[in-house]
């Protein structure tokens, strides 16, 4: 299921962001932190370098949060994948910043992943720009696959949150 939707009139990108995950904890320190806010249960979320080492980081910090609260292996890769996905989109597609978000639900049962990024970019990144059209292409058919609900939500500043939500296994 995709869904897309825009913040309404008067509600700011954090309160969407809580009101979407029913405020789920996060963990999103790729790279050297950069707090950007703190929500309930301790909830923080961190930007990202707007470059090629962002999935990398973000793949790991993900992987950590989700093995401290015993995730079935096979729902941190999906994560994992799903992550390294929506990360190198926003890198290739989108201007900075770049925020990631990710929700462990606090019973086991799913996994919410969100980027945030500045809006669509004027132009391709430098990867997607040097290949040919069958070189890529091929994330969203990967976050459908492993995603039990995905989608994205265009923020009242031009922001744009991608997001999915895994199941677990």
């Amino acid at each position: 299921m995709t869904t897309t939707a825009n913040t309404p009139a008067g509600q700011d990108r954090l309160e969407f962001l809580a009101e979407l995950t029913q405020d789920e904890p996060t963990v999103c320190t790729p790279g050297t932190p950069k707090p950007v806010a703190s929500g309930v249960h301790g909830a923080d979320e961190c930007e990202l370098d707007h470059d090629a080492a962002a999935p990398a980081a973000a793949r790991h910090f993900a992987h950590i949060l989700l093995a401290s609260q015993d995730m079935p292996e096979e729902t941190i890769d999906s994560v994992l994948l799903v992550t390294s996905e929506l990360v190198t989109n926003a890198v290739e597609h989108a201007l900075p910043p770049l925020t990631l978000h990710v929700r462990p639900d606090g019973m086991g049962g799913r996994v919410w992943i969100g980027v945030t990024d500045g809006g669509p970019a004027p132009q391709e990144g430098p990867w997607t720009a040097s290949c040919t059209r069958e070189e890529h292409g091929r994330g969203r058919v990967i976050v459908e696959m492993l995603a039990e609900t995905h989608g994205s939500h265009t923020h009242s500043d031009g922001h744009t949150t991608h997001w999915a939500r895994i199941t677990t296994s």
